[in-house]
């Protein structure tokens, strides 16, 4: 007998070069469903999350399940099941789901089903509750904040003592101009 050998598609495999690449530029990703959303919803999403620098790509699940296994990705297969779309995020993810779970309240037929964000594996729930905390830059200016606190204590201390001085002089030369007077 003999074997028969699956030709493998030139088509497929460079669709899952350009997904294993887009994959790669993005540490982020979130998997919804999308099944129900017209194409002017999904066209309104896609340009909200473009304006984060985000993707909004619908993919076939085996080879966002190829594409995840070649760059050695922890194992997202429970969420490559039924229509996925992935939100690729560059950056901010917690901007990202924000802008999905907002939309998924306007538009039901949306559903989050998990993510991948650095190496960890989100739940639906956990992205939920990953969106409600402060964003990235949020984040920077609330340390920003802590950290320039005691310098501004320090100068208000500083100028505090210079005003008191001045004050004290003043007050002293009110008191002779009343004695002279």
């Amino acid at each position: 007998m003999a074997i028969v050998a699956k030709k493998v598609q030139d088509a497929k495999v460079s669709f899952i070069q350009e997904l294993k690449e887009q994959f790669r530029k993005a540490p982020d990703f979130i998997f919804t469903d999308y099944r129900g959303l017209t194409v002017e919803q999904i066209t309104a999403l896609r340009k909200q999350l473009r304006a984060k620098d985000a993707q909004f790509k619908v993919v076939k699940n085996n080879f966002a399940r190829i594409a995840f296994e070649q760059l050695s990705a922890p194992n997202v297969e429970q969420y490559l099941v039924g229509p996925t779309a992935v939100a690729i995020s560059p950056r901010d993810s917690n901007e990202v789901a924000k802008i999905l779970l907002e939309f998924a309240k306007e538009v039901p037929a949306l559903k989050v089903k998990g993510g991948l964000v650095g190496s960890t594996v989100y739940t639906a729930e956990q992205i939920e509750a990953f969106s409600k905390l402060p964003g990235r830059l949020e984040l920077i200016a609330m340390l920003m904040s802590v950290m320039n606190a005691p310098a501004r204590n320090l100068v208000s201390a500083l100028n505090d003592i210079n005003a008191r001085l001045v004050r004290t002089i003043k007050a002293v030369a009110d008191k002779k101009q009343e004695g002279a007077a």
